[in-house]
């Protein structure tokens, strides 16, 4: 995908650096049970690539050395990961708030009957995809019967005291538009997603973050054989908000792949732009190796490229949500 798309000069994006590493965002294994039409990393049940012992080993080497206060596991499903309990125990056991982002229908596969009590007893907080609260809407874009399953998910999730206002276990829902839109406000879409959801379903959650849809990989593709690929750029392009360049995850976030290479994010990642790290030696990218070095990130350059558009477009984009509401 990233010889066919039709990224721009990265010159046109404003230049932005780091600030404070916050986030270690982990990307466990490519392999899931769905295959998302929006999924920017084209995860899929046929893929195999998976983080190995010996990078897991240097994962928990950071960790324990505290350079960050989050580990954010995601995938494909991060929870397919053969070693995802020993990972979460490891970094929940020094201290670590540890997010999972969770697709909801891994909840109710054969041999995961677990796993919503581990990520409870764990006090994991948990992200989850819901596109919609429509049947319908969620079906097109995640296939046929992931509404049902998810809902099911969501409900066991709520037994175990998931979702309730003021409590130790958070359960954060993500939307992602349709197709090629920019979403809603994100505080109205969240009012719209607690009164439907309670209503329909019985359901409560905590927060509703809204992500802008990446112009890469699988969604990228689909634009492009719309014919609807430059008309989504133009349309980012135009909503740029300088303002929102101030709260980027990239400037507190690092991405790490399934062998252990750095990325400024997720979607650099999927794109193989790697992070641009002064005094890597012996390697031609930057590694977890290079995190346990005494120099550290900050003030280093991030990579950017044309999607950096679609974090500041409108009310900004990251995987915390809106950046402006």
């Amino acid at each position: 995908m990233r010889d066919t798309l039709p990224l721009l000069d990265a010159l046109r994006f404003p230049p932005i650096r780091r600030s404070r590493l916050e986030i270690l965002q982990v990307n466990l294994t490519y392999r899931c049970n769905q295959r998302c039409l929006h999924c920017h990393v084209n995860a899929g049940p046929t893929r195999t690539e998976a983080m190995t012992d010996e990078t897991l080993a240097l994962l928990h080497r950071v960790i324990d050395a505290h350079l960050v206060h989050t580990l954010d596991l995601t995938g494909g499903a991060p929870e397919m990961h053969p070693r995802f309990g020993e990972i979460v125990t490891h970094a929940r056991g020094e201290g670590l708030r540890v997010v999972d982002r969770c697709n909801l229908t891994i909840l109710g596969e054969p041999g995961y009957e677990y796993l919503a009590g581990f990520l409870a007893d764990q006090q994991v907080e948990v992200t989850a995809s819901l596109p919609c609260y429509s049947r319908e809407n969620v079906d097109r874009q995640r296939g046929d019967g992931v509404f049902e399953a998810s809902i099911a998910a969501l409900r066991q999730l709520n037994q175990l005291g998931y979702g309730e206002e003021g409590g130790a276990l958070l359960l954060n829902l993500v939307y992602n538009p349709q197709g090629p839109s920019l979403p809603p406000p994100q505080a109205q879409l969240a009012a719209d997603y607690k009164a439907h959801l309670a209503e329909d379903f019985g359901i409560r959650f905590n927060h509703l973050l809204t992500i802008t849809n990446q112009p890469i990989a699988r969604f990228g593709s689909t634009l492009v054989s719309k014919g609807q690929f430059n008309e989504y750029m133009r349309l980012l392009r135009e909503r740029y908000r300088a303002e929102n360049l101030d709260a980027v995850m990239c400037r507190t976030l690092v991405s790490v792949d399934w062998q252990g290479y750095l990325y400024d994010c997720d979607f650099n990642q999927m794109l193989g732009l790697s992070m641009s790290l002064p005094g890597v030696i012996g390697r031609d990218r930057a590694h977890l190796h290079d995190l346990l070095k005494p120099s550290g990130l900050g003030a280093n350059p991030i990579v950017t490229r044309d999607h950096c558009y679609a974090c500041t477009a409108g009310q900004g984009s990251s995987c915390g949500g809106a950046l402006k509401d």
